[in-house]
């Protein structure tokens, strides 16, 4: 199983449980500063760039299951366009490898080419009643 990170700079609170477990390839290209209000810049492409090169490397090598967290948000800040992760379905749908993409807005045609769809809608998070973020549920 391959777990490839987007989005994020390698520190969240599931890469300390990702290292204690043998069977998880985690794999993040490294620390990136947030994409702000101004937009993308390169090394966030390069990021991205990176993170897909990787998920396309480890449907090369075989893996049974490659989760791709956070690669929609990709989408939405135009770090790619669409028709790579279009590809990208088709190739692990071609290698029968299951997909998992984590993030928002995915647009309709990855929403027909996919087998599954969820969407967790917010309700209610302690964040917008003023409490901090805290270790290991929200980093």
């Amino acid at each position: 199983m391959d777990f490839v990170q987007f989005m994020k700079s390698g520190t969240s609170g599931e890469v300390a449980i990702f290292n204690r477990i043998p069977n998880i390839h985690y794999w993040c290209p490294g620390k990136h500063p947030f994409i702000m209000s101004r937009g993308a810049e390169p090394v966030h492409h390069e990021h991205a760039a990176q993170g897909l090169k990787y998920a396309r490397e480890a449907i090369e090598r075989g893996t049974n299951l490659l989760i791709c967290d956070e690669i929609l948000d990709t989408l939405i800040f135009k770090l790619f366009p669409k028709e790579q992760l279009l590809e990208l379905v088709e190739n692990c749908r071609r290698h029968k490898i299951e997909l998992v993409m984590t993030g928002r807005s995915a647009p309709p045609e990855l929403i027909e080419a996919a087998d599954y769809v969820t969407e967790f809608v917010y309700k209610k998070h302690p964040y917008y009643n003023g409490s901090r973020a805290r270790k290991g549920i929200e980093y």
